[in-house]
């Protein structure tokens, strides 16, 4: 099996996966890369997996589902184009021999879903959208801290060695924040010197891992004591694990 980022925009990346024969895309806001690499490595597209609703995820769906007749299979709260199957968490979705469960991640919107599948050549693998990127999370459009909070709680309890397909290169950004939350944190220096490496020779720092994030995403470390002191330094008032989340969002999101 064979997992691609293809870039789309000005940072997405839309994942496809294939066996060499058949194909699945996840997040197809352009369909015009996607016909691209479908024609160059000669492969029929079979599904479309779709974790929510924002045009940079959804706008080439119609495109490729008409060209190609491949199903597709989307988070049921959200307007999707249809036809669409519609997904909640217990659900899943069995595409190229991978059987891919359904998770319920609400924060960045309200219906947002993520597809986990526990072995894709030997390692678990994880489609989460804009929930998780590496080092950072989504904007809460829709979702509050609390559900943000729970949704990253339940990504971060798969299995360390899973590979987290994040749908935007925002690393170093994101790293960047991170080190001013957390300066001493010497695992988060070296992950950030390995990814301006890898993008100085034009290489996506995705996919991330599981066990990774957990040592340098302050997203995922924010009961650890020097992130809530961290935290508390932006804002006074943060006292708990859902106040402390939403300023460090906050921080985040005023961050220059």
């Amino acid at each position: 099996m064979y997992l691609i980022p293809i870039p789309a925009f000005a940072d997405n990346y839309l994942w496809l996966l294939h066996d060499g024969k058949r194909a699945l895309v996840v997040d197809p806001g352009d369909a015009e890369p996607v016909f691209k690499a479908l024609a160059h490595l000669k492969l029929q597209l079979s599904s479309i997996l779709v974790t929510h609703h924002h045009a940079d995820h959804t706008g080439g769906i119609d495109a490729l589902r008409n060209a190609t007749g491949a199903s597709v299979h989307g988070p049921a709260t959200e307007h999707i184009p249809a036809p669409f199957e519609k997904l909640r968490e217990g659900d899943s979705v069995s595409s190229l021999g991978l059987d891919f469960q359904v998770l319920d991640v609400p924060g960045h919107t309200s219906g947002h879903i993520a597809f986990y599948t526990p072995d894709m050549n030997g390692k678990p693998l994880l489609f989460c959208g804009d929930t998780l990127f590496s080092g950072g999370c989504g904007r809460l459009f829709e979702g509050t801290p609390a559900q943000m909070l729970s949704s990253l709680d339940k990504l971060a309890a798969l299995p360390d060695q899973t590979q987290v397909c994040c749908a935007h290169e925002y690393t170093l950004a994101n790293l960047r924040f991170a080190m001013a939350v957390e300066p001493g944190n010497a695992e988060l220096t070296a992950y950030h010197e390995h990814c301006l490496r890898l993008r100085g020779q034009g290489i996506p720092t995705l996919p991330s891992a599981i066990a990774q994030e957990k040592l340098i995403n302050p997203f995922l470390r924010t009961r650890q004591p020097q992130i809530m002191a961290a935290v508390h330094g932006f804002d006074a008032s943060a006292h708990d694990d859902n106040t402390v989340f939403a300023a460090l969002r906050q921080w985040k999101n005023q961050y220059k």
